[in-house]
């Protein structure tokens, strides 16, 4: 780790995100203390409850049970606290009789079951995770999602390492993004995980710019250059160009396209994100089989793609990808975040909250 300067205030959601050996989880455990920096120094004011390895703080040979109070009095409850909290504690690990079996016998679930459990209920002032919940079912991720939101809504400062950039985006209310034990980017979680997003297929040749437009948004632009969208824009059923639409309108986005070197093949993906980053819905014309081969050199494809707007009111966003296959890993031409917002607004559907519209229909039948 090399001049990492880090101040994190109460309430505080930090997202951490980089590629495999970038020091994430060392910089995890020189905060949470398990590991001591060779120079500088970590100033902690608060209970700290991490969950970092999968196992830590666990003995083996000890049960469920005899693990819980241990890891309670190792994170500074008293043996009274952790008699009241232990049912709590049981019941949200739901890892059933296993509570009562050496520690030794349970899977790698198990495992990160109790140890959520007994790290969320010590009433920790500071929390720190480091991707454990990658281990667990979907039905317990869910589960420690709601329980991450109630402690951050509780006023709980949290540290948060994963590769789920979703996640990051989710919960996090600013993040910052390391390299060979740096902090290279530091912001909101959008424009850091856009930002990583191109430094993972940055190649030689490939350049990555990020521009603040005039909402404060940072748009991210990524690639060679070896093709661009000139222009992009949305228009409604009447073929008028328009920035505001209708939930359920049909309406057409407009991709033009131009190709500035020789290249093999050409492929447009597209994504729509809500104003937090979270792709509502994306593809490519590689998936939908009409690539472009041996596209002409300084020749212009306009793309046209008409759907539904079957989108919640709220401020959306367009991403646009130029690459040569089904993904931008192999030859990134250019990648944009924000290429286009627009506004979705209801002004004739019933009423209804959330990001999908879809129009149900709702039968009821009284039985006397």
């Amino acid at each position: 780790m090399k001049d990492i300067n880090l101040k994190l205030s109460r309430g505080e959601t930090l997202g951490i995100i980089g590629p495999n050996g970038s020091g994430k989880s060392t910089l995890l455990q020189i905060i949470a203390g398990t590991l001591t920096p060779t120079s500088g120094e970590v100033l902690v004011n608060g209970r700290v409850s991490a969950l970092l390895e999968l196992g830590s703080g666990f003995n083996p040979e000890f049960t469920g049970r005899q693990n819980v109070y241990l890891n309670g009095r190792i994170l500074g409850l008293t043996q009274e606290e952790i008699e009241e909290k232990f049912d709590e504690i049981a019941e949200f690990a739901d890892i059933g009789d296993f509570i009562d079996q050496p520690a030794k016998t349970y899977s790698s679930g198990m495992f990160v079951r109790l140890a959520f459990a007994v790290a969320v209920h010590v009433e920790p002032k500071i929390f720190i995770v480091d991707e454990a919940l990658a281990v667990g079912d979907a039905m317990f991720q869910h589960r420690c999602m709601q329980k991450i939101r109630a402690l951050k809504d509780s006023g709980v400062t949290i540290l948060f390492v994963s590769h789920d950039s979703s996640a990051i985006l989710r919960l996090c209310n600013r993040a910052i993004l390391l390299e060979h034990g740096s902090a290279i980017k530091e912001g909101d979680p959008e424009t850091i995980v856009d930002f990583y997003n191109a430094l993972i297929a940055q190649k030689e040749g490939t350049q990555i710019e990020q521009l603040v437009l005039n909402n404060g948004k940072v748009k991210t632009i990524s690639g060679n250059g070896k093709a661009r969208v000139k222009s992009i824009s949305m228009h409604n059923a009447k073929g008028e160009k328009v920035e505001v639409i209708n939930v359920g309108e049909l309406v057409e986005l407009r991709i033009c396209v131009e190709v500035c070197s020789p290249i093999d093949s050409l492929v447009l993906g597209y994504s729509i994100k809500d104003r937090l980053g979270h792709v509502m819905y994306g593809t490519n014309t590689w998936h939908t089989k009409q690539v472009i081969y041996q596209p002409c050199m300084g020749g212009e494809y306009t793309f046209t793609i008409n759907f539904t707007a079957s989108l919640g009111p709220g401020s959306y966003s367009v991403q646009t990808a130029l690459v040569d296959r089904d993904n931008h890993l192999t030859n990134n031409y250019e990648w944009c975040d924000l290429a286009l917002v627009f506004k979705v607004i209801n002004i004739n559907k019933t009423y209804f909250i959330g990001c999908l519209w879809n129009n149900p229909e709702i039968t009821i039948q009284q039985r006397t």
